[in-house]
């Protein structure tokens, strides 16, 4: 069964929020992605500089079923920070097929952002607003 949680977008300070959230929660961050990390991809313009030491992904264990995850905003690939709307719900599938249906079925009728596709990390990862203006992000990582 899938599990659904949050993924926060920030203007910039999102290592800081996060590093609050950890001073509240308590952990360690399992991963901490920056833009500038990323591998060239086909088709894009190069990274501004100002973009690379922003963060591409952040997650803070909560507890074993829930994870907070984060990123900031980044121009450079056409995601504006506008506050109230900066939250997404992010689907952890356990199969590449639930991926697939799950996507399709919330996606339809709404406007996906970035279709279901291998991506760098090794992941299966797709991203969409709904018909009723929610963002969702749908993932499926082959190894658990």
């Amino acid at each position: 069964m899938a599990t659904v949680n949050a993924y926060l977008n920030f203007n910039g300070n999102c290592l800081e929020a996060f590093n609050f959230y950890k001073s509240v929660f308590g952990g360690e961050f399992p991963y901490v992605g920056k833009f500038g990390d990323m591998p060239p991809q086909e088709g894009m313009p190069p990274l501004p500089e100002s973009e690379k030491n922003k963060i591409m992904h952040i997650t803070l264990p909560i507890s074993k079923e829930t994870l907070l995850m984060g990123s900031d905003s980044s121009e450079a690939f056409g995601h504006n920070h506008i506050a109230g709307n900066n939250i997404s719900l992010s689907i952890d599938a356990q199969s590449r097929e639930e991926a697939d249906t799950l996507f399709n079925g919330l996606s339809s009728g709404g406007k996906i952002n970035m279709p279901m596709s291998e991506t760098f990390w090794g992941a299966y990862f797709g991203m969409f607003t709904d018909k009723f203006g929610i963002h969702w992000m749908i993932n499926f990582d082959e190894v658990k």
